[in-house]
Protein backbone atom coordinates (compact mmCIF):
# COMPACT_ATOMS: atom_id res chain seq x y z
CA UNK A 1 0.00 0.00 0.00
CA UNK A 2 2.76 2.31 1.09
CA UNK A 3 4.90 2.20 -2.57
CA UNK A 4 1.21 2.65 -4.31
CA UNK A 5 0.84 5.50 -2.40
CA UNK A 6 4.22 7.19 -3.33
CA UNK A 7 4.06 5.93 -7.11
CA UNK A 8 0.67 7.81 -6.57
CA UNK A 9 1.90 11.06 -5.31
CA UNK A 10 4.94 11.27 -8.22
CA UNK A 11 2.86 10.44 -11.29
CA UNK A 12 -0.21 13.10 -9.86
CA UNK A 13 2.29 15.57 -9.24
CA UNK A 14 4.12 15.26 -12.68
CA UNK A 15 0.72 15.42 -14.81
CA UNK A 16 -0.89 18.11 -12.55
CA UNK A 17 2.57 20.43 -13.16
CA UNK A 18 0.53 22.09 -15.93
CA UNK A 19 -2.26 22.25 -14.27
CA UNK A 20 -0.58 24.89 -11.86
CA UNK A 21 1.07 26.29 -14.30
CA UNK A 22 -1.85 27.39 -16.75
CA UNK A 23 -2.89 29.99 -15.10
CA UNK A 24 0.28 31.14 -13.43
CA UNK A 25 1.86 31.35 -16.98
CA UNK A 26 -0.56 33.71 -18.68
CA UNK A 27 0.63 36.72 -16.45
CA UNK A 28 2.71 38.67 -18.87
CA UNK A 29 5.40 40.71 -18.79
CA UNK A 30 5.95 43.90 -21.55
CA UNK A 31 7.71 41.23 -23.48
CA UNK A 32 5.13 39.18 -23.92
CA UNK A 33 6.85 36.21 -22.47
CA UNK A 34 5.56 34.49 -18.63
CA UNK A 35 6.94 35.94 -15.82
CA UNK A 36 8.41 34.17 -13.38
CA UNK A 37 5.77 33.08 -10.66
CA UNK A 38 6.85 31.56 -7.69
CA UNK A 39 3.98 29.15 -7.46
CA UNK A 40 5.49 27.10 -10.77
CA UNK A 41 8.36 25.80 -8.30
CA UNK A 42 6.26 23.92 -6.58
CA UNK A 43 5.79 20.50 -8.47
CA UNK A 44 9.40 20.68 -9.35
CA UNK A 45 10.87 21.49 -6.14
CA UNK A 46 8.29 18.97 -4.54
CA UNK A 47 9.46 15.86 -6.69
CA UNK A 48 13.24 17.19 -5.96
CA UNK A 49 12.92 17.42 -1.74
CA UNK A 50 11.34 13.96 -2.26
CA UNK A 51 14.53 12.44 -4.02
CA UNK A 52 17.06 14.69 -1.94
CA UNK A 53 15.26 13.35 1.24
CA UNK A 54 15.52 9.84 0.17
CA UNK A 55 18.69 9.49 0.13
CA UNK A 56 19.19 9.58 3.73
CA UNK A 57 15.62 8.51 5.18
CA UNK A 58 15.63 5.01 5.58
CA UNK A 59 11.69 4.79 5.57
CA UNK A 60 12.40 6.29 2.02
CA UNK A 61 15.12 4.06 1.19
CA UNK A 62 12.93 1.04 1.98
CA UNK A 63 10.75 1.63 -0.18
CA UNK A 64 12.75 1.87 -2.99
CA UNK A 65 14.51 -1.46 -1.94
CA UNK A 66 10.83 -2.93 -2.04
CA UNK A 67 9.90 -1.54 -5.57
CA UNK A 68 13.08 -3.30 -7.13
CA UNK A 69 12.73 -6.50 -4.78
CA UNK A 70 9.13 -6.53 -5.50
CA UNK A 71 9.63 -6.25 -9.86
CA UNK A 72 12.67 -8.08 -9.82
CA UNK A 73 10.56 -11.07 -9.19
CA UNK A 74 7.95 -10.55 -11.61
CA UNK A 75 9.94 -9.14 -14.51
CA UNK A 76 10.51 -11.96 -16.94
CA UNK A 77 12.71 -9.32 -19.67
CA UNK A 78 13.59 -5.73 -19.90
CA UNK A 79 11.62 -3.29 -22.00
CA UNK A 80 13.84 -0.27 -23.43
CA UNK A 81 11.21 1.52 -25.00
CA UNK A 82 12.88 4.35 -22.64
CA UNK A 83 15.72 4.70 -24.20
CA UNK A 84 13.52 6.61 -27.20
CA UNK A 85 10.75 7.41 -25.55
CA UNK A 86 12.85 10.11 -23.66
CA UNK A 87 13.08 12.27 -26.47
CA UNK A 88 9.33 11.87 -28.00
CA UNK A 89 7.65 14.97 -26.18
CA UNK A 90 10.74 17.55 -27.27
CA UNK A 91 10.80 16.44 -30.43
CA UNK A 92 6.69 16.34 -30.44
CA UNK A 93 6.92 19.83 -30.72
CA UNK A 94 9.31 20.05 -34.16
CA UNK A 95 6.68 17.31 -35.69
CA UNK A 96 3.54 19.16 -35.00
CA UNK A 97 5.23 22.50 -36.29
CA UNK A 98 6.14 20.63 -39.54
CA UNK A 99 2.84 19.42 -39.95
CA UNK A 100 1.39 23.21 -39.62
CA UNK A 101 0.24 23.11 -36.11
CA UNK A 102 1.77 25.79 -34.85
CA UNK A 103 3.15 26.54 -31.23
CA UNK A 104 3.89 29.46 -29.27
CA UNK A 105 7.04 30.22 -30.47
CA UNK A 106 8.68 30.82 -33.71
CA UNK A 107 11.67 27.25 -34.92
CA UNK A 108 14.86 29.99 -33.15
CA UNK A 109 13.03 30.84 -30.00
CA UNK A 110 12.16 27.25 -29.25
CA UNK A 111 15.29 25.91 -30.46
CA UNK A 112 17.22 28.49 -27.74
CA UNK A 113 14.79 27.35 -25.32
CA UNK A 114 15.37 23.78 -25.58
CA UNK A 115 19.05 24.21 -26.12
CA UNK A 116 18.82 26.27 -22.60
CA UNK A 117 17.02 23.48 -20.66
CA UNK A 118 19.10 20.90 -21.94
CA UNK A 119 22.51 22.69 -20.50
CA UNK A 120 20.89 23.14 -17.57
CA UNK A 121 19.30 19.41 -16.82
CA UNK A 122 22.74 17.51 -18.27
CA UNK A 123 24.55 20.27 -15.88
CA UNK A 124 22.66 19.21 -13.07
CA UNK A 125 22.13 15.64 -13.72
CA UNK A 126 26.20 15.03 -14.33
CA UNK A 127 27.05 17.03 -11.55
CA UNK A 128 24.31 15.05 -8.60
CA UNK A 129 25.70 11.94 -10.40
CA UNK A 130 29.18 12.34 -9.39
CA UNK A 131 28.77 13.90 -6.05
CA UNK A 132 26.36 11.32 -4.69
CA UNK A 133 27.82 7.99 -6.62
CA UNK A 134 24.90 6.17 -5.41
CA UNK A 135 24.75 2.39 -6.68
CA UNK A 136 22.29 1.47 -8.99
CA UNK A 137 19.26 -0.76 -8.17
CA UNK A 138 21.34 -3.95 -10.89
CA UNK A 139 24.53 -2.88 -9.48
CA UNK A 140 25.84 -1.89 -12.55
CA UNK A 141 27.44 1.44 -11.91
CA UNK A 142 27.64 4.38 -9.22
CA UNK A 143 25.86 7.13 -10.94
CA UNK A 144 21.79 6.04 -10.79
CA UNK A 145 20.77 9.58 -9.11
CA UNK A 146 19.26 11.34 -10.63
CA UNK A 147 17.44 9.44 -13.58
CA UNK A 148 18.90 11.26 -16.68
CA UNK A 149 16.42 9.42 -18.75
CA UNK A 150 13.38 10.89 -16.44
CA UNK A 151 15.06 14.13 -16.64
CA UNK A 152 15.31 14.82 -20.36
CA UNK A 153 11.83 13.55 -20.79
CA UNK A 154 10.06 15.91 -18.24
CA UNK A 155 12.47 18.53 -19.44
CA UNK A 156 10.36 17.26 -23.10
CA UNK A 157 7.17 16.85 -21.69
CA UNK A 158 7.18 20.76 -20.26
CA UNK A 159 8.66 21.86 -23.16
CA UNK A 160 5.83 20.18 -25.05
CA UNK A 161 3.15 21.79 -22.46
CA UNK A 162 4.42 25.29 -22.69
CA UNK A 163 4.57 25.51 -26.42
CA UNK A 164 0.98 23.87 -26.98
CA UNK A 165 -1.32 24.43 -24.05
CA UNK A 166 -2.74 27.40 -25.67
CA UNK A 167 -3.95 24.83 -28.58
CA UNK A 168 -5.06 22.00 -26.80
CA UNK A 169 -3.94 20.72 -23.39
CA UNK A 170 -4.04 17.23 -24.74
CA UNK A 171 -0.28 17.79 -26.35
CA UNK A 172 0.98 18.98 -22.89
CA UNK A 173 -1.10 15.76 -20.82
CA UNK A 174 0.37 13.62 -23.83
CA UNK A 175 3.95 14.71 -23.22
CA UNK A 176 3.51 14.41 -19.75
CA UNK A 177 2.62 10.42 -19.87
CA UNK A 178 4.77 9.67 -22.14
CA UNK A 179 7.59 10.91 -19.72
CA UNK A 180 6.07 9.50 -16.49
CA UNK A 181 6.04 6.19 -18.77
CA UNK A 182 9.46 6.53 -19.32
CA UNK A 183 10.14 6.82 -15.51
CA UNK A 184 8.45 4.38 -14.86
CA UNK A 185 9.94 1.76 -17.00
CA UNK A 186 13.47 2.91 -15.55
CA UNK A 187 12.51 1.67 -12.55
CA UNK A 188 11.28 -1.17 -14.06
CA UNK A 189 14.17 -2.35 -15.78
CA UNK A 190 16.13 -2.04 -13.23
CA UNK A 191 17.98 0.91 -13.73
CA UNK A 192 17.16 3.48 -11.12
CA UNK A 193 15.39 3.99 -7.77
CA UNK A 194 11.84 5.71 -7.28
CA UNK A 195 13.90 8.23 -6.13
CA UNK A 196 16.31 9.02 -8.82
CA UNK A 197 13.17 8.89 -10.87
CA UNK A 198 11.16 12.05 -9.16
CA UNK A 199 14.61 13.88 -8.54
CA UNK A 200 15.06 13.86 -12.61
CA UNK A 201 11.37 14.31 -13.10
CA UNK A 202 12.26 17.93 -10.81
CA UNK A 203 15.14 18.71 -12.51
CA UNK A 204 13.65 18.35 -16.17
CA UNK A 205 10.84 20.57 -15.38
CA UNK A 206 12.61 23.10 -13.89
CA UNK A 207 15.11 23.37 -16.23
CA UNK A 208 12.82 23.94 -18.86
CA UNK A 209 10.79 26.71 -16.79
CA UNK A 210 14.35 28.41 -16.24
CA UNK A 211 14.95 28.24 -19.94
CA UNK A 212 11.62 30.26 -20.33
CA UNK A 213 12.48 32.95 -18.00
CA UNK A 214 15.72 33.81 -19.24
CA UNK A 215 14.61 33.69 -23.01
CA UNK A 216 14.51 37.39 -23.38
CA UNK A 217 17.87 37.85 -21.99
CA UNK A 218 19.26 35.10 -24.39
CA UNK A 219 17.46 36.79 -26.99
CA UNK A 220 19.01 40.45 -26.45
CA UNK A 221 22.37 39.24 -25.24
CA UNK A 222 23.41 35.95 -27.10
CA UNK A 223 21.51 35.52 -29.72
CA UNK A 224 20.86 38.31 -31.57
CA UNK A 225 20.08 36.85 -35.20
CA UNK A 226 17.29 38.37 -36.96
CA UNK A 227 16.14 35.70 -39.83
CA UNK A 228 16.90 31.90 -39.54
CA UNK A 229 17.04 28.74 -41.85
CA UNK A 230 15.47 25.62 -40.61
CA UNK A 231 15.54 21.75 -41.67
CA UNK A 232 14.02 19.32 -39.17
CA UNK A 233 13.94 15.09 -40.92
CA UNK A 234 13.40 12.03 -38.48
CA UNK A 235 16.19 9.44 -39.44
CA UNK A 236 16.61 5.89 -38.66
CA UNK A 237 20.57 4.56 -38.73
CA UNK A 238 19.47 0.59 -38.20
CA UNK A 239 19.68 0.48 -34.57
CA UNK A 240 18.48 4.27 -33.75
CA UNK A 241 15.68 6.35 -34.38
CA UNK A 242 15.65 10.24 -33.99
CA UNK A 243 15.44 13.43 -35.16
CA UNK A 244 17.95 15.54 -37.17
CA UNK A 245 17.95 19.29 -36.91
CA UNK A 246 20.09 21.96 -38.73
CA UNK A 247 19.28 25.64 -37.93
CA UNK A 248 20.83 28.35 -39.60
CA UNK A 249 20.73 31.86 -37.81
CA UNK A 250 22.10 34.43 -40.26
Amino acid sequence: MKKTIVLTFIISCSISAQKITVNDSLKKNAGGRPEFNPKQLIIPAALMTYGIVAIESDYLKLINVEIRDELKENIDEKITIDDFSQYFPAASVYVLNNVGIKGKNNLKDRSIILATSYVLMSGSVMSLKTITQIERPDGSANNSFPSGHTATAFSGAEFLWQEYKDVSVWYGISGYLVATGTGFFRIYNGRHWLSDVAMGAGIGILSTKVAYWVLPYMKSHIFKSKKEVGIITPFYNGKQLGIGMVINFR
